[in-house]
């Protein structure tokens, strides 16, 4: 069964394939990135052609929608790159046994 999410305020539909198990939103600064700008860190399963694996994703938020065709960027006169690490390494320790 495939399950579609709608991941921006566009018309696409895109097949959703990762399925979060805990997620931890880091502000995004602002600026240089608009209001309302988040990284979702989660931990979860991916499904990759029909094999489950569990993996670690980070995805933009802007104004409580994920962007599923945004990679994250982090400004490089900003701290964000750090917050997510953090975050992340706090998911592995958590996640990773």
């Amino acid at each position: 069964m495939v399950f579609y999410r709608k991941y921006s305020k566009g018309s696409d539909i895109v097949a959703k394939v990762f399925y979060p198990k805990d997620s931890i939103f880091v502000p995004a600064s602002c600026p240089p990135h608009p209001q309302n700008t988040e990284y979702k860190v989660s931990y979860g399963e991916e499904d990759w052609n029909g094999t489950f694996v569990s993996v670690f994703k980070v995805q933009m938020v802007y104004d409580g929608v994920v962007s599923g065709r945004r990679s994250p960027s982090f400004p490089i006169e900003t701290d964000d790159y750090f917050k997510v690490h953090d975050t992340m390494l706090k998911l592995l320790e958590k996640y990773n046994k």
